[in-house]
This record gives structure tokens, sequence and C-alpha cells, in this order.
């Protein structure tokens, strides 16, 4: 049953790139190797129709493209006030960073935030 959900998983991934423009797919692709780069032990997933990774603490990434931007998500306040300085610039919602199409992705800064991410999960 396992493998057969991780298939399923990468199928649903794989189309969800596929369906996107070639500068969204190519950063969000970036962005999946970052994360991947960052938290090792991440699982794909797909989650509300898009991708997304489960983390060991349980919880997941969204890694969504929409209109001239990819995100990642959820990130709480407290690791956009944490990086506030990087993460000028950048449109941010209640959970969200949104990274524009139009610049090359700051894959250092998407591995920082990863990292964040899963130390409060484990707090």
């Amino acid at each position: 049953m396992l493998k057969t959900n991780a298939r399923r998983t990468a199928t649903q991934v794989r189309a969800y790139l596929a369906a996107q423009p070639p500068a969204a797919r190519r950063a969000l692709k970036q962005m999946r190797a970052a994360i991947r780069a960052a938290a090792p032990g991440a699982v794909d997933a797909f989650s509300y129709r898009i991708p997304a990774f489960r983390f060991e603490a349980g919880s997941s990434c969204g890694t969504p493209a929409s209109g001239s931007t990819s995100a990642c998500y959820p990130m709480g306040a407290r690791i956009r006030r944490a990086h506030a300085a990087a993460l000028k610039g950048y449109r941010t919602a209640t959970g969200t960073i949104r990274f524009p199409l139009t610049e090359p992705l700051q894959v250092g800064l998407v591995k920082r935030l990863i990292k964040a991410r899963i130390a409060e999960l484990h707090r």
C-alpha cells in the first residue's frame, strides 16, 4: 500500500509540474531541490491539489505556483520576523512567502527557511 501511495504521489507531483508554464516549472524544481537539500528526510506529498513535502515532525510544506510567483508555506510569523531582512521585497501573507518568477530563486534563503521551519516543529 505504501508503495502505491508513493507512486500515486509522484505521478501527481509530475503532472502538476508538467502543467506549469516553463518559468514556474523551473522555479518549483529549484525550490523542491533546495527543500530536499535542507531536509533530506522530507517525503513527497500532494495536498490541497499542490505538491508538498512532509517532514518527520508530521507537518508539511506546500510548494505551489500561481500567476507570476512560486510559493512556500506554511511559514509562520516567527520565521518571517526572524528572516525579515532577507525577505524584504518578497510578498508575504499569513503563512506564505511568494517568490517572483522573474527573479532567480534565492536557493540559500529557501534552505534557511526550511531549516527554520523544521526547528520550529521540534520545539
